[in-house]
């Protein structure tokens, strides 16, 4: 059921998210392809090491980051007072997890050398790991607050912040990495150190937004600062699955990756490659993701389910829509697209021919990625996070298994192991649709069990 009305208001809605998923795209993205300008061990480097941080933030950002649909839910609900208070009890939970996150630290950036990397390239992954863990905290109440501001539809304030982040955070790496303006050259460790800084300056903006004096009187901003029990309750029963789910998935990618680096430098660096520009394609589509999650947790708490299914219908057409275009770019473009990674000294032909190769994958699977994000979107937006746990973890670790065996075990090389990575997103796009299309988690009762605290 398409409703042009329904349609706008997802893309007026949505469009500054993907602005905003765009920036932190962008912000990775030039990181990598400034450490590209240094040599090909650098640009595996940063990947090797950001990943592995992500990892250990995963289970707390998928908690935190389901202040979208809560907050939506309380602004459908027309609970305003509520709705600060969500951000109240993610910084608790922020502050909660810091013990763990020290500890993740600690051990961490033993995994590199564990996983059989060069020792040149543990180095500089551990530089970057150690770097971004000690920004964790401003990761995660940057998540909150974003959050937040996505939930009650000022979705122009996240693009505003974060845009004003990846403006501080390009010059200064250029400047801390190649030692600019009379700084040292701090290379792997200076990209890392631009990221933490941009991170620290986009959360002042976003208090700064949160405690304007039109929105703290409308939503009763400080009386929010306390504890409350219910809504913190609620927030850990529908977000920890979500925040197990985002875990358990990224802890199969990670080992993937590690997996993958194995059969080489060269290797390394070409899904290195690859993955930058399957993050500009499939990070702004995040944004969608969000606004989904966002009208879908809104229309929820007004009961409106009509319009949740128009919903569902305009983000499919924008999703779909917008993969469909790049994937046609991805293909014509592989080679030069590759090519922009070039380094300065080396033979790069190894790695060209096998990312332009691995290129065709990643728009073979690019409308699975579209299905999955509106799908799952929409399904979190409901309250339907168990499923998406169990489901989602099931798949990705049966793809580790089957990974484990094409790389480790039989050795057949990989090209096998990128086909085998393709195959396994076509199939979860699959089952997350066939979940959407059925009415289990439209049932009333279901729904007021999402909606009680």
């Amino acid at each position: 059921m398409l409703s042009l009305t329904t349609l706008g208001e997802l893309f007026r809605l949505s469009l500054p998210m993907v602005v905003s998923q765009g920036a932190f795209a962008v912000m990775v993205f030039t990181d990598r392809w400034f450490m590209s300008k240094i040599d090909a061990v650098h640009i595996t480097s940063a990947m090797g090491g950001g990943i592995a941080s992500f990892f250990c933030v995963s289970l707390f950002i998928g908690i935190l980051a389901y202040a979208n649909a809560l907050v939506a839910q309380y602004y459908g609900a027309g609970e305003l007072r509520k709705c600060p208070r969500v951000v109240s009890q993610g910084l608790v939970m922020a502050l909660l997890a810091l013990p763990i996150l020290a500890i993740a630290t600690y051990f961490g950036g033993d995994v590199f050398a564990a996983m059989g990397h060069a020792e040149e390239q543990v180095a500089l992954e551990k530089t970057y790991f150690y770097v971004l863990m000690g920004g964790s905290f401003f990761t995660l109440s940057k998540c909150c607050i974003a959050s937040y501001f996505a939930g009650i539809g000022r979705t122009r304030v996240v693009m505003i912040c974060d845009v004003a982040g990846l403006l501080m955070n390009v010059p200064l790496s250029y400047v801390l990495i190649f030692g600019k303006l009379g700084m040292p050259a701090l290379g792997i460790g200076g990209a890392a150190a631009g990221t933490v800084v941009a991170l620290v300056f986009a959360n002042g903006l976003f208090f700064a937004f949160f405690l304007a004096r039109e929105h703290r009187e409308r939503f009763a901003v400080l009386d929010s600062f306390r504890f409350d029990s219910g809504i913190f309750r609620r927030y850990l029963r529908l977000g920890t699955p979500a925040g197990l789910e985002m875990f358990m998935n990224v802890a199969t990618f990670n080992l993937f990756l590690l997996m993958f680096q194995s059969f080489g430098v060269a290797q390394g660096a070409s899904m290195a490659i690859v993955f930058n520009w399957d993050m500009l394609s499939y990070v702004p589509m995040i944004g969608l993701n969000i606004g989904v999650m966002s009208l879908i947790g809104r229309f929820v708490g007004a009961g409106d389910m009509t319009r949740v299914n128009q919903v569902i219908a305009a983000g499919f057409i924008l999703a779909l829509g917008y993969s469909a275009t790049l994937c046609l770019l991805f293909i014509l473009y592989r080679v030069p697209l590759v090519e922009v990674f070039t380094p300065p000294v080396g033979d790069f032909s190894e790695i060209r021919d096998l990312a332009s190769y691995m290129m065709i994958g990643l728009s073979t699977y690019m409308m699975a990625d579209a299905i999955i994000l509106i799908s799952g979107g929409a399904l979190r937006g409901a309250g339907d996070t168990r499923w998406l746990m169990f489901t989602s973890v099931s798949l990705h670790w049966a793809m580790l298994i089957a990974q484990y065996f094409i790389i480790m075990v039989y050795q057949f090389g990989p090209k096998v192991s990128w086909w085998a990575f393709v195959v396994s997103l076509l199939a979860l796009a699959c089952v997350y649709f066939a979940r959407l299309m059925g009415n289990t988690w439209r049932q009333p009762e279901r729904l007021a069990r999402v909606m009680a605290e």
